[in-house]
């Protein structure tokens, strides 16, 4: 977490955390989500702008981490902006020598190896579970391959409550 956020946090502790806002899809790419697209619908189906200011993105990207309830979040200053999640928290590209990057640049290592009824893959790793991008689905194929990775079954709805993640936390939000 960059030190100006946190120093914005020990200044103002106590300001109310911001749902619906910021979405990550599948690709791992942020959108911000106003009113109006809000109530156009949930995330995905309703994306909202693409964000593509780089320095803003990578502001993102250093204070991107997850909540005790498994809910991914923006550290904005004092204020969280919970993020809407398309399938996973992480979103790997996978390198030639199948180690992991996240979209944010975090590097990981991959536990499993799990394909979900749609046939994507998502590798559970030493920093949590993510959906492998679908570039790069010749290396993971190139993995399979080497006997590095063997996909097990998995069904995408029991994804979240098996590695602890959250993929709405405004519906989750409004549920207590």
């Amino acid at each position: 977490m960059d030190d100006i956020v946190k120093q914005a946090l020990a200044k103002w502790p106590n300001v109310p955390a911001c749902y619906g806002w910021l979405g990550l899809d599948a690709r791992g790419r942020w959108y911000l989500r106003d009113d109006a697209v809000q109530a156009a619908g949930p995330f995905p189906q309703s994306r909202g702008s693409l964000l593509q200011h780089e320095k803003l993105i990578n502001f993102i990207e250093r204070n991107y981490e997850q909540d005790a309830q498994g809910q991914w979040f923006f550290q904005n200053g004092p204020q969280r902006v919970y993020v809407e999640l398309e399938c996973a928290p992480w979103v790997w590209r996978v390198e030639p020598d199948f180690s992991l990057r996240t979209h944010t640049g975090a590097k990981a290592v991959a536990l499993d190896c799990l394909q979900d009824e749609f046939g994507r893959i998502f590798l559970p790793s030493t920093i949590g579970v993510g959906l492998v991008h679908t570039l790069d689905m010749g290396l993971v194929a190139d993995a399979v391959d080497q006997g590095i990775w063997s996909p097990q079954a998995a069904l995408n709805s029991e994804l979240p409550g098996r590695y602890g993640f959250v993929l709405s936390p405004k519906a989750h939000s409004s549920q207590r």
